[in-house]
């Protein structure tokens, strides 16, 4: 398994904006298409203005499948349209789990 972690810094005072809509939006689509969702944060400390979250993955190839089908559904790239203006920037990151972590 590999899990994939994805951090989104926002415009300042966006992250409740963000929150709400991939919880009402956001999530119920990637749900259709990306299989384990591990979990969703924001930040207290350090970097402010941040939202990371996480999906586990059987394989790199397993990741780049799912992702790909779920660019071409429309209600996914009509969601886009509505965060891609509250974005600042964004980090994705590739993990994968040693053999003692409780995700694996």
């Amino acid at each position: 398994m590999i899990v994939e972690e994805r951090i989104y810094t926002l415009q300042p005072g966006k992250v409740p904006e963000m929150v709400r809509l991939y919880g009402e939006e956001g999530l119920p689509l990637q749900q259709r298409h990306l299989g384990k969702f591990i979990g969703y944060f924001t930040t207290e400390s350090g970097n402010l203005n941040q939202v990371v979250f996480m999906w586990g993955f059987d394989s790199l190839d397993d990741r780049a499948a799912r992702r790909a089908r779920m660019a071409q559904d429309p209600e996914w790239q009509r969601y886009l349209a509505r965060v891609v203006p509250l974005l600042v920037s964004q980090e994705n990151r590739i993990l994968t789990p040693a053999s003692f972590s409780p995700i694996r």
